[in-house]
């Protein structure tokens, strides 16, 4: 299984599905933040709350038929946004076919985002890199100290022994680590 996160782009979606064969995931943070700026002032909570009973659901099943319930009851005071949650279902909901374990982590571009702000904040003292081949080693130096980071604070994302049961593949079924 592979997963692709991001915000609502069109195309990364596209490429996830050919290139990678991936299922996409859209950042169910930015989504919540677009769809409520379709609920009006006074509508904010009570559209946030019933998204968040989707999003409380235990498995895949039960939350797109909470979803749906949601865009229907939103339907009549609320088209716009009932055709929003219509769209986006498939996008917003695809970590909840994924391990309970992980979805906390997945459902988000959160978890990312302190990487990317370090890669431009650490590129940019730099300036203007010689070429391209110095950009890749500054970025792939800073991509393996997050990794080493990760690894280490296993609490913070992911152990890897979490993803065995999803691979086939022999590097991610290494033998657990001592804790």
């Amino acid at each position: 299984m592979k997963l692709v996160v991001s915000d609502a782009h069109a195309g990364l979606k596209a490429a996830a599905a050919r290139v990678l064969s991936a299922t996409h995931q859209r950042c169910r943070v930015h989504f919540a933040r677009n769809a409520l700026a379709h609920a009006g002032k006074n509508g904010r909570r009570v559209v946030s709350a019933r998204m968040a009973a989707a999003f409380a659901q235990d498995d895949a099943e039960a939350a797109k038929a909470q979803w749906r319930r949601v865009s229907d009851q939103l339907r009549p005071k609320l088209p716009k946004l009932a055709e929003l949650m219509d769209r986006a279902e498939d996008d917003v909901l695809a970590y909840m076919s994924f391990p309970a374990a992980h979805r906390v982590k997945i459902h988000s571009v959160n978890p990312i985002e302190p990487v990317n702000r370090e890669i431009k904040r650490r590129t940019e003292v730099v300036g203007i890199f010689p070429n391209e081949a110095a950009l890749a080693r500054r970025v792939g130096a800073i991509l393996l100290e997050q990794s080493d980071e990760w690894a280490v604070q296993r609490s913070r994302y992911m152990p890897l022994e979490s993803f065995a049961p999803l691979s086939d593949d022999a590097l991610v079924r290494l033998p657990a680590m001592a804790a």
